[in-house]
């Protein structure tokens, strides 16, 4: 799944491409990828818009119209947004294509159709955005607020970092990066962690954000950036589904279990469950 930094990449690619841009054509392929619209409603609002910012908040995609609707886009397991000069008609996973008055097509492709696209209005992108804690990469968020967080849950701190009401746009991967990074057990209780944890942990979360942004997101499969093109930072996870293989670190054999039904991936020398 998509996660803060491809999702983040992607609206990165996109904004030079989308700003000042209208919608002249949108073919709504399948039904099933909108939420809360029929195809004709759907393609009604999106008709003739402008658009203006495009932002991310958490994992989502925000597309801003001039007349102060949004276009919001969930990319789930299996979702893609980009540009392209052409459309493949025989391309089996386009879900939504919108026709750009420049010519070019902006493409909603999903391979197992569980991303979504809605239009919200303002108060709907409000609600919307109470519901998600805060952007770790926020210069207002600190090691004092995710300790705050942490302290008052009991739950794994693996499952912890992956509720989005918690900390927004965190996800498999980079959980288990991050934890692995600040040596934190994922099985600890995330009212366990004490100060110097969470330091660590904090500043672990940051750094591999900002690395797996910088290498464009991670691709084992599904996941293109905004002009469908595979993300570079694969190499770089030292512990995310390198079950069995030697640890960068200290050279232990990774291992894997399943915390809150998420693969987690850790490594048992430098991630001591029992600490002390």
């Amino acid at each position: 799944m998509p996660e803060l930094p491809e999702v983040e990449t992607i609206v990165r690619d996109l904004e030079p491409e989308l700003q000042g841009r209208t919608i002249v054509a949108a073919d709504v392929r399948s039904e099933r990828s909108l939420a809360g619209h029929t195809a004709e409603e759907f393609a009604r609002g999106v008709l003739g818009q402008r658009i203006g910012e495009v932002r991310r908040r958490a994992k989502y995609i925000l597309v801003h119209f001039e007349n102060g609707e949004y276009l919001v886009v969930h990319l789930a397991m299996t979702g893609g947004l980009m540009v392209r000069t052409e459309l493949d008609p025989n391309d089996r996973h386009l879900r939504i294509a919108f026709r750009l008055d420049d010519g070019k097509w902006l493409l909603f492709r999903d391979l197992r159709r569980f991303g979504r696209l809605r239009l919200l209005g303002a108060e709907g992108v409000r609600s919307l955005d109470e519901r998600l804690g805060p952007e770790p990469l926020d210069a207002q968020f600190t090691w004092a607020e995710l300790h705050a967080r942490l302290a008052i849950r009991r739950l794994p701190v693996k499952a912890a970092l992956l509720n989005q009401a918690l900390l927004a746009g965190l996800g498999n991967i980079y959980a288990d990066e991050a934890l692995f990074r600040a040596m934190i057990n994922p099985q600890r209780p995330a009212n366990s962690l004490n100060k110097a944890e969470t330091v660590r942990l904090h500043a672990a979360i940051i750094a591999v954000l900002r690395e797996a942004i910088e290498g464009r997101g991670t691709s084992f499969s599904d996941y293109r950036d905004g002009h469908g093109r595979r993300g570079k930072h694969l190499e770089a996870l030292r512990v995310y589904r390198r079950t069995g293989l030697p640890c960068s670190r200290c050279g232990e054999p990774i291992q894997r279990l399943v915390i809150g039904g998420r693969s987690t991936h850790f490594c048992p020398r430098c991630q001591p469950r029992i600490v002390g």
